[in-house]
């Protein structure tokens, strides 16, 4: 289990355990995080998982591949250097602390 705290837009935290091998997207799902919709269900066909990462998070993630790039033109207010889909971030030990900002709303 790998700890991962959520931060609504307004300032509401959740730190929850999620299960390694497990993505981001799902730990919020399965702990009912308010404003991860995840409407595709994981398959980033979509930008409703989308969250802006801790700035200190950035360099710690793996790159984006191109498929998350195209889905992050949908999201609303992406930020070039800190937004992700959580459905591309696969839960491990590394991520042990990652802080993941929940943006005003999910398009």
């Amino acid at each position: 289990m790998t700890k991962i705290t959520y931060v609504e837009f307004g300032g509401t935290e959740h730190v929850v355990d999620v299960p390694n091998g497990r993505t981001v997207m799902e730990g919020a799902r399965d702990n009912g995080i308010p404003g991860i919709d995840a409407d595709c269900g994981g398959a980033c066909a979509c930008s409703t998982c989308h969250v802006y990462v801790a700035p200190d998070w950035v360099e710690k993630l793996p790159p984006r591949d191109p498929m998350e790039e195209d889905m992050l033109d949908f999201a609303f207010e992406p930020d070039p250097e800190r937004s992700r889909l959580t459905c591309q971030l696969k839960v491990t030990d590394a991520l042990e602390g990652l802080v993941v900002q929940i943006p005003e709303k999910q398009i």
